[in-house]
């Protein structure tokens, strides 16, 4: 969407990034934390829950995977179109 103004961008960036970042981060750190803590002789398979999309009572299982990749497409895009927009101003 390169007809959007550079403002508008950056506005929907700022609120975009932080909700789609936040499973992402999560899913990193808990299959990180959990490759440590087996290593140390330590089974947390509370963390492969996590990890997966069970969150307790709320089981994202099914399609957990998909929204994930969904997110990582919505913050490369958004992020190229920032930067897309950004180069065709600075290059009349």
């Amino acid at each position: 969407m390169p007809f959007l103004p550079k403002t508008r961008w950056r506005q929907l960036h700022r609120w975009v990034v932080p909700i789609a970042a936040a499973p992402l981060l999560l899913t990193a750190a808990t299959g990180s934390l959990y490759s440590l803590l087996l290593e140390q002789g330590i089974d947390a398979f509370w963390l492969l829950k996590i990890h997966s999309g069970r969150f307790g009572p709320l089981n994202l299982q099914p399609f957990y995977s998909a929204l994930l990749g969904v997110f990582t497409l919505v913050v490369v895009v958004s992020g190229l179109a920032m930067l897309m927009n950004r180069r065709r101003v600075r290059w009349p």
